[in-house]
């Protein structure tokens, strides 16, 4: 399998760690590109040139980090990340992963924002995007498992902890989600969170 990547993306931190904990490391190779280039042969695999996109060994495309997670998921060895499909706690651990990708949705979208020129920078959307995200923050650390569970929730909401110190370090979020602060300290402890932290 080919993955393309890159070393500081919250998106692709995320299937890297997956890869990891299921002991497909010696089965993916990880290709660094730089989307904006929008090199050919990350378009041939995501027209939209958004990273992670992996290339299975059947030659299938798959994009979208929960989705290229999800399908990862099954695969390897080591602990289920995600419990049976549709029991009770299956859509536990998938509303805590929507709210850790929505945090990094919206991080995105600020670092995004914060790159253009300062002329051309929109107020309007940086303060009501910094007004979501610390609503999210709130909702997210509501619904923070214990920080010794390992799932897809919970490495969601580890990667956008991490991921908010390494572009957003001036928002204090661990004043306003202790819980999350509390799950990320343990998580960056694992070796697949310490091969990937962004760098």
């Amino acid at each position: 399998m080919k993955l393309f990547s890159s070393a500081t993306s919250v998106f692709v931190r995320k299937v890297r760690i997956v890869i990891r904990e299921r002991g497909l490391a010696g089965r993916v190779e990880e290709v660094a590109r730089v989307p904006v280039e929008a090199a050919p042969d990350l378009v041939a695999v995501n027209p939209l040139s958004q990273l992670p996109a992996l290339i299975d060994d059947d030659g299938i495309c798959w994009t979208d980090s929960g989705l290229i997670s999800a399908w990862l998921a099954p695969q390897g060895e080591g602990a289920s990340l995600l419990p049976d499909y549709g029991t009770e706690a299956y859509w536990r651990v998938r509303r805590v992963e929507t709210a850790g990708a929505g945090l990094n949705e919206m991080m995105a979208r600020i670092v995004y924002e914060n790159r253009r020129p300062e002329s051309e920078r929109s107020p309007f959307w940086l303060e009501r995007w910094e007004g979501n995200l610390t609503r999210a923050f709130v909702v997210a650390d509501a619904m923070c498992p214990e920080p010794d569970v390992f799932d897809m929730g919970s490495l969601t909401l580890g990667v956008a902890a991490t991921f908010c110190d390494f572009r957003l370090p001036q928002l204090d979020w661990r004043a306003l989600a202790p819980r999350i602060a509390a799950l990320q300290a343990e998580l960056e402890k694992r070796q697949s969170f310490i091969e990937t932290y962004p760098r």
